[in-house]
């Protein structure tokens, strides 16, 4: 069977400038939405899951979904550090520490309020995380100090976060002393003594408590020891799992609203591409006919005119993809639904982006193209010769 020449198509695509522009322009605005948002998810979701370690383990309270929720006594999380076998020990210390996390209401200072973490950590917290979190300025925080370090993040977004300015936390106040830098949520959040914490906020218990483990072939058995453990029991996960349950719930939210949105910035898009190729077939009735009477069949006629569609589709696309472009690596902040604390984070377009977004470009051009092209491929080429 022979095919309608792609030149033809290309022609009749340059002849019909202003149709044809306005079908990019549509399909590229509704792929650009939609790109935006998934790069959205993709930045919230890789904040996390690139920072997770597998090899440091996660302990919470039996039944906590966060530590947002998890509350430990300080007596139990020693207990946890020291008597496990699987734990990690360098020098005589076992790499556990307890950690203590609660949100705290600051003011924007671009006006309103949000949520912010603050997170209670022991020294060796910084051990565990040597190489994760770096001072970009300033110091640690003393031990046993009103002192406190704060994410890179919140410094231009949050009041009282700038070197030398005062956090107060209930009635106490603390200086901050550090700024530091870390790829994943950290870089949000405020760090102090985590006994000076409790003391300041009348939280007599801790959140977690975190352990890097001798090997992984360690976690299984630790894990379903903890949870019948009589003394101590506890939940325990990987930090990376840990980390993919807790964006689970807004990634979700983030994917359902990238779908309605395509849902019904697609149909609109669509209905444009429809409206284009028929108009394209009224006027081009005659060539429809001079091409069934030279001897190209109906289904050449068909794919001519839907492959006509699907070019107009990929070149929406590719507009849109170009636009979502100018969001990449743009910083913006969310809730995180399961903490209720915002996290800071940047628009990432990946490659799973980008093909989404071509592939619902292409889509698009086929659900618009369809229905012209069948009744493109249904004329009589008599009818369509006596047709102007």
């Amino acid at each position: 069977m022979a095919l309608v020449p792609l030149s033809y198509n290309l022609r009749s695509l340059r002849v019909r400038k202003s149709s044809t522009l306005l079908t990019i322009i549509s399909v590229g605005a509704t792929v650009a939405i939609f790109a935006g948002v998934l790069s959205l998810q993709q930045g919230f979701e890789t904040l996390f899951s690139d920072s997770g370690r597998e090899d440091v383990s996660v302990f919470l309270r039996p039944g906590a979904v966060s530590e947002g929720e998890s509350g430990i006594p300080p007596a139990k999380c020693e207990i946890i550090k020291k008597s496990l076998p699987e734990v990690k020990v360098v020098d005589g210390m076992p790499l556990a520490s307890a950690e203590s996390f609660l949100a705290v209401r600051r003011r924007k200072l671009d006006g309103g309020e949000t949520n912010v973490p603050i997170r209670g950590v022991e020294q060796m917290t910084f051990t565990i995380r040597e190489g994760e979190v770096t001072l970009t300025e300033g110091r640690a925080f003393a031990p046993g100090s009103d002192e406190v370090i704060v994410g890179e993040k919140l410094v231009g977004r949050i009041q009282g976060c700038e070197m030398g300015e005062t956090i107060w936390l209930n009635t106490v106040p603390f200086k901050v002393v550090g700024v530091f830098s870390h790829d994943g949520p950290f870089a949000s959040e405020i760090w102090c003594d985590i006994r000076r914490m409790s003391d300041a906020l009348e939280r007599p218990w801790y959140s977690r408590v975190v352990a890097v483990l001798n090997s992984e072939a360690d976690f299984e058995a630790l894990k379903e020891r903890m949870s019948e453990h009589k003394e101590i029991p506890a939940k325990v996960m990987d930090e990376k799992t840990y980390y993919e349950e807790q964006t689970r719930a807004l990634s979700g939210v983030l994917r359902g609203l990238g779908s309605f949105l395509a849902v019904i910035m697609g149909m609109a898009a669509a209905f444009t591409a429809t409206n284009t190729m028929l108009a394209a077939l009224s006027s081009r009735s005659h060539e429809i006919g001079i091409l069934l009477s030279v001897g190209f069949r109906p289904t050449a006629i068909f794919l001519s005119f839907l492959f006509e569609a699907v070019l107009l589709g990929l070149a929406g696309g590719l507009v849109g993809v170009l636009v979502a472009f100018l969001i990449n690596g743009a910083e913006t902040g969310t809730t995180n639904f399961r903490t209720f604390t915002e996290i800071a984070f940047a628009f990432r377009v990946t490659p799973l982006v980008l093909s989404q977004a071509v592939f619902f470009s292409l889509l698009l051009g086929l659900l618009g193209g369809a229905w012209p092209a069948w009744r493109a491929s249904r004329m009589k080429p008599i009818e369509a010769l006596r047709r102007t």
